[in-house]
Order: structure tokens, then sequence, then C-alpha cells
């Protein structure tokens, strides 16, 4: 499931990506196994993922054997990379946990080259803001989300550390009502029939891609996507 779209960030085969905050390694290894450049990066903060991302590396058959991708255990406040080093960073997911995610921010701004793309994705203000409201829970747990962000806010923020925006769009609309019933049920679990039920829809959605549920997705994406992503350049001195 891809909330950064990998046609949109201008991939070239000498290019350097790093997926900052990357999880369990979802646009990573998207982007080592269909994108064009030939070095991905992946790092996070929790030793879990990593690991788990490691696992994944094999699950797509890789033709092109000279690509690599390296993923490891690192602090997002403190990289350790130096300065104008990676033309693409992917930050998907990560900024709603981050306590000071202007140091994630500045860091990415610092390791990106002049021209390079700084993809960012964040969930969107009101979708997020029922989650809060149906489920404290939902964001009390270890590693919940810890703000809730205005996208012209963040965008501006963005802005002013040197980033230039140049596209914008909504994801994974047709989660949001997944996660609606899944805060309004917290106390009865995941398993909870309503919630399996249209988890077992998002499951069939993402593995089938009927031509309906793609369609609505998109029509409803601008408005009410799961998740806002905004792609930047940084400035050119």
């Amino acid at each position: 499931m891809q909330t950064i779209r990998l046609d949109s960030l201008r991939l070239q085969p000498h290019h350097r990506v790093l997926d900052l905050g990357c999880g369990e390694g979802r646009h990573a290894l998207a982007a080592y196994w269909f994108g064009t450049a030939r070095e991905v990066v992946a790092v996070d903060v929790s030793q879990r993922d990593v690991l788990t991302a490691r696992s994944r590396r094999g699950d797509f058959p890789l033709q092109d054997q000279d690509k690599n991708l390296h993923i490891f255990v690192a602090d997002g406040l403190r990289l350790p990379f130096a300065d104008n080093s990676f033309d693409v960073v992917i930050c998907s997911e990560v900024l709603e946990h981050i306590p000071d995610y202007h140091a994630m921010l500045e860091e990415a701004q610092r390791i990106l080259t002049p021209g390079g793309i700084l993809a960012v994705s964040v969930p969107r203000a009101w979708p997020e803001r029922i989650c809060w409201w149906l489920s404290a829970a939902y964001h009390q747990v270890e590693g919940g989300h810890i703000r809730i962000f205005k996208t012209k806010a963040l965008r501006d923020e963005i802005e002013h550390l040197g980033f230039r925006p140049f596209l914008q769009h909504g994801a994974h609309a047709l989660h949001v009502p997944y996660w609606w019933l899944r805060c309004l049920f917290w106390r009865r679990g995941a398993d909870f029939a309503p919630v399996r039920w249209y988890h077992r829809l998002l499951v069939w959605d993402l593995m089938c891609h009927p031509h309906l549920t793609r369609a609505l997705d998109s029509l409803l994406n601008p408005f009410m996507g799961k998740s806002v992503a905004i792609y930047f350049t940084k400035d050119v001195m």
C-alpha cells in the first residue's frame, strides 16, 4: 500500500533514495523493486520494524541485480549521513509520531542535494480529529499519533526550510471508515465483526484492484483521503 507515488519522485538511475522512518519498509521496498534508483536506504528507530522490513526483501524477484538496498536502525533526528548525500527523501506517516518533528525536517533538508525531492505524508486533519474524538486510546497507545497537522501549516513550515511544493494529493479514502469503525469499537478489538469485515474489504481491494473501488477511492481522495501527501524540491542556492 503506497501513500507516496513513486512516479512523482522523478527517480533516475544514479539517484540515492532515503526512506526516513521506514516502518516495515513499504516505500523503501517499492522503490527497490519497482523504481529506477540504484540505491535505496531505509532507516527507522524501531529495531522490530527494521527486522520486518529486512525479512520482506525477497518477497518479489529483483530483475536488476545492480540495485542496492540497505535497511538499518538510526535516529531520524541525528542521521548518520553527510550533507547533500541523497536525491530523494521519503517521510511518510512519520511526523505525527515525533515530538521534535522540526528536527527531523531539518535533517531531511541537510542531507538532500539541492534540487532534490522531499515527499511527506501525514494524516488528514478532519478524519483524524474524528478518530481522536471516538477513541482516546487510538492516539494514546505507545507509538501513537501525538499531533494533528493542518496541511497548509505543515506545507508552509516546510517551505520556510527552503523547499518549494510542486504536488499534493490525498490517499486511502476507503481506509477512513475502517479507522472510524476501529475507534468506535476500540474496546472490542480489531476482530469485532464490523471492523473485521471492513478490513477484509480493504484487503480484497488491495489485492484485486477492482475498477469500482479504485474509481471511488480516486473520487474521494481529494477531500477525504486518510493521508495527505506533499512533494517538494529543495531550493538550489
